[in-house]
This record gives C-alpha cells, structure tokens and sequence, in this order.
C-alpha cells in the first residue's frame, strides 16, 4: 500500500519539513547502507554543488536548516556520491503539429516510493514534480513547459557524481527548454548511468544517456527504457525486458496514427505496465505530461488524477499493490 499526497508550498516550510520528518528514518537507514565512511564529507557535498548547480544552493541551505541543521542529513540532501541504486521505467515522447505529450511509467518496489508530487515555487519557477529523496524529481514539468523524465540506464558504472534526482530537479529549476536542458545534462556529472527524456511545449525532445565513466549522449529520440545504445547488464535487460519496451514504444511513436489516448493506453497495459513488484520491477504509476497546455495527469488502474499549475488541490490517495501484481485504489 502506498499513499500519494499532493502538496502545495511555494517556499520552503513546514509541508517540508513534515515531508521530512516523516521520511528520514527510512533515508538515514539507506544513506548508510554502505556504512558512513563510503558517503562524502560536509564540505565535498557542499562545494560539490556549489561549483555543479550554484543555483540551488539557497534552496539546499534553507532545506538543511529546515531539517534541523543536521550532518549527515545535509550530506544526503546534496544527493552527492548517494548509495546506488536502480529502477525500471519506460518514458516516450509524442510530438504532434497540434501538441506534445510525454509519457511514462515508473517501476520500482512500491515501498521505496515517497508518493509526494509536490508543487513549488522556490526559485522564481512554478514546478511540478514527483519527488524522490525529499528534492529531487523522478519526472516533473515547470511553467515553462519543460517536463523531465528519468529512466535507469542498464550499466553497472557508478562514480563521482550526483544522484539523478536532484540534476532532473537542477533541470527544472533553471531551464527554459530542451536546448537549455541538453547543455546542463553535458555539463553536471551524474553517479550512475540514466536516460533522461526531455521534451518542450514547442515539441522539441531529447533523450540524454549519462553515464560517470564517459561523455553523456543527446540524441533525438523519444522513447527510452532501461539500456544504452547496447545491451551491458544482460542480467537486468532480461528481467527488465527493457529491448521488448523499447520495441513497443518506438513502434507506437513511429506510427503516424499514434494518438496521445493510444499512446497512454499502451502503458497500461503489458509490456509496458509491469507486474514483477516481487522483484522491485513493478509499475507503480503511470505520469502523463501536457507541456503545451501546463497539465500534468497521473494514472492508477481504474483511478486518474488530474492537476496544473491554475489547479492543484491538495489531496490523498491510498494505492493497494495486490499479491497478484494488480492493484486498486
């Protein structure tokens, strides 16, 4: 069972930090998972993201006041050198003369997910996010219209460099469209390897294949899964089917006929909704971003939610994953 709260707070405050409070236990146990010698120092962190993502340092110093002024909690809020760790995810985008529509479904064990889609305001930009590790974004869109997305990238390199959540958030914060977007993916060194899908409300799209051990690859293509260019880690393409997803979704893009209903439809069902949560490979909600027209829906078996930057009420809804991989709300 997982809750999805939406929550609204343009700066900084108490939401936050009872958003906080209520996670900590399960990040502190996972940011030392390793042991705390293997997490960097205060001061790596912070001059780390000083020189990578200046923009978000007032925010991150506000944060870690917030949560108490703490140590190891301003260590892991930074998201710098962060335990690995690997999720599934198919993303695609659909670029149409009339609108853009970027879709995904996220997989991952229900347990491990915040369900916080949150609404702020914190550096001047209205943004609208899921959010994973109490900042950073799992797939979100600005009022701009840029909207983000990240799936993992199927190799076992991890190095010295950011969480993903925390650049897609850096994205969002200070980016206008995909040009902007592309440069800051080159740019800000990432600790694992990620496909991130980035698309704009005037159509344009990129999908971004960073990686800590070589260049990140901008490409113009709309459909992402779960490897890069190549098969690396067979064991996880298998499980993850990510080349069986990839084949479905760009068989759909390519499709002339390929409307944004059809296309939200596909990932409601197999191939692309995934059942495996024994595995932590289940889906666990289905995102559908409307840049052009600053909507953002997300999706349940049987259960919608609707939202944008002129309509977002503050609500809960409790998700029931079924032993048999089904859920209901």
């Amino acid at each position: 069972m997982l809750d999805f709260r939406t929550v609204r707070e343009a700066s900084p405050g108490a939401k936050w930090r009872s958003l906080f409070d209520y996670h900590w236990p399960a990040y502190e146990q996972w940011y030392l998972s390793e042991g705390e010698r293997e997490r960097p120092a205060y001061l790596a962190c912070y001059n780390a993201l000083r020189r990578h993502m200046p923009e978000l340092v007032d925010t991150y110093r506000t944060l870690c006041e917030l949560a108490g002024g703490g140590d190891l909690s301003a260590r892991l809020l930074s998201l710098y050198r962060p335990p690995a760790y690997i999720t599934g995810c198919s993303q695609a985008v659909l670029a149409r003369p009339s609108a853009t529509v970027l879709a995904r479904n996220y997989d991952y064990p229900p347990e491990l997910c915040e369900g916080t889609i949150l609404y702020s305001r914190w550096n001047q930009r209205r943004v609208i996010a899921m959010s994973d590790c109490l900042w950073g974004v799992l797939d979100g869109m600005n009022d701009a219209g840029l909207t983000v997305s990240l799936a993992f990238g199927g190799r076992k390199a991890v190095g010295d460099g950011f969480g993903a959540p925390i650049i897609l958030r850096y994205v969002l914060e200070t980016c206008d469209d995909v040009p902007q977007a592309a440069e800051v993916l080159k740019r800000v060194p990432t600790h694992m390897a990620y496909n991130i899908t980035v698309a704009d409300r005037s159509g344009r799209y990129v999908t971004a294949m960073i990686a800590p051990d070589r260049r990140a690859s901008i490409r113009r293509v709309p459909v992402a899964t779960n490897h890069q260019k190549k098969i690396e880690w067979y064991a996880h393409a298998l499980a993850s089917e990510t080349l069986i997803r990839e084949r479905q979704l760009s068989i759909l893009v390519d499709d002339e006929d390929t409307s944004e209903a059809r296309l939200i439809s596909a990932f409601a069902s197999p191939p692309l909704f995934r059942h495996d949560y024994g595995r932590g490979l289940g889906t666990i909600y289905t995102a559908v971003y409307r840049p052009t027209e600053g909507r953002v829906g997300f999706r349940w078996p049987g259960l919608a939610l609707e939202l944008g930057f002129d309509d977002f009420p503050e609500e809960r809804i409790t998700v029931r994953y079924g032993a048999r991989g089904l859920y209901t709300g």
